[in-house]
């Protein structure tokens, strides 16, 4: 436990703050009983297994987002458990040196990174990739549907492979490279950084995230001798054109974008068609309706964010919610259980997928850190369920259909989406 975790505890103490029944910082199946009790008894809390201030109410986590300066995004990428010997050898000897694009960084670095990176993502380049992001989910649904038993899991197949087909377009990258090496590589990063792996564990993924990160410095050297409109090709250009930001740092934002770009995006489909093909009379009004596809999206983000946690350190002594918290707290902001709170969203444990107010959640965080590809993820996912409800609307779960959901601090995903038709 290091020597801020060591503070924190102290500070519990002194203040008798409780360790709330039933959390479990790692829990993604049923977090909601103990999100409600936190919400309701125990909003700002000392977590003694993870040493982790866990906040759990909507006001009080978009404050935290929203304060920056005193809660600091640097250990947002922060493994859950350090890295082992071996682990640490393989990554050192490989040259692996990345680091976050944004979500870790603060300003002045943030501010000029997101500045540049900012003009790549534009509504001209969303509209160039909507035929794409079509044409992938029919090619994709070509080949589940010729299953003649007429079942599939959507998981390994649309929800997959849409994201990454996607992603590899937005940074020029040919989509006919193996999809499972990028998804390996995505896999890796979310397991040595939010789960709690032993030393032995770790190892593959230590060597698969060497490669991940050659794989994005190559993608850099590359794109300097290739003159095509991609995003990549953007940020070198804006570099020759005087713009400040260096080549290691254009690999670390595609670094972070081959994850967040698609992995996220895998779990928002997951969770979309988990629970909307749940929803009978909901499906059938998307299908007779594809209008409200867009807002069944912010809703499901709402219900059931890809991300249920996100991570900050305090600068300086502070407080959240009333409660005192000393500089170097380590805090865990629980989206997931903000998206619940029934203060800011009525009935909040249902599923409403015309919810007035459904675009208010937290999925993509507050503030100076919010998404900046969040408007690429929800065009992937509407325009996937339009084209689904177009060709399958008797679309359904599975009858046998179960959902694991495997344990993380943050990633929240199925590990299957069984279904027929």
């Amino acid at each position: 436990m290091s020597a801020s975790t060591d503070a924190t505890t102290a500070q519990a103490a002194r203040t008798g703050c409780p360790v709330a029944h039933g959390f479990d910082a790692f829990e993604q199946a049923d977090p909601y009983p103990a999100w409600t009790h936190l919400r309701g008894d125990d909003p700002v809390f000392f977590d003694e297994h993870t040493g982790y201030w866990v906040v759990s109410r909507y006001d009080d986590v978009r404050a935290v987002f929203g304060d920056w300066e005193t809660f600091s995004s640097a250990i947002a990428h922060e493994p859950v458990r350090q890295r082992g010997p071996e682990a640490r050898r393989i990554m050192d000897e490989g040259g692996f040196t990345a680091y976050s694009g944004l979500s870790a960084r603060v300003p002045p670095e943030h501010t000029r990174i997101r500045s540049v990176v900012s003009k790549g993502f534009t509504p001209r380049r969303y509209a160039a990739l909507e035929p794409t992001v079509r044409a992938a989910t029919n090619r994709v649904l070509d080949r589940v549907l010729a299953a003649p038993d007429r079942r599939a899991d959507l998981l390994p197949t649309l929800c997959d492979e849409i994201p990454v087909v996607t992603i590899l377009a937005l940074l020029g990258l040919d989509m006919t490279e193996d999809l499972a090496t990028y998804k390996k590589w995505s896999a890796a990063r979310a397991a040595m950084t939010w789960s709690d792996l032993s030393d032995d564990e770790q190892v593959p993924h230590a060597e698969a995230m060497v490669e991940y990160w050659r794989a994005c410095l190559a993608l850099v050297a590359d794109a300097h001798a290739d003159e095509r409109e991609t995003l990549v090709g953007d940020l070198v250009r804006a570099q020759a054109e005087g713009d400040p930001i260096s080549d290691h740092e254009i690999a670390s934002v595609c670094y972070s974008l081959l994850f967040a770009g698609h992995e996220t995006t895998t779990a928002l489909l997951s969770n979309l068609f988990r629970l909307v093909l749940a929803d009978r009379v909901g499906w059938q009004r998307i299908v007779d309706d594809p209008s409200l596809a867009p807002n069944a999206v912010e809703e499901v983000l709402r219900f059931s964010p890809s991300l249920n946690a996100w991570r900050r350190i305090a600068t300086r002594d502070a407080g959240i919610g009333g409660v005192a918290v000393p500089a170097g707290a380590r805090v865990l902001l629980l989206m997931g259980s903000a998206n619940r709170d029934g203060e800011m969203f009525p009935e909040p444990d249902e599923l409403q997928i015309d919810r007035a107010n459904a675009r208010k959640h937290l999925a993509f965080g507050y503030g100076l850190h919010y998404c900046l590809g969040n408007k690429l993820a929800k065009l992937e996912a509407r325009l996937v369920v339009e084209e689904v409800a177009a060709r399958v609307p008797q679309l359904r779960l599975a009858d046998d259909a179960g959902f694991e959901f495997p344990r993380s601090l943050t990633v929240h995903a199925p590990a299957a989406v069984p279904v027929s038709w």
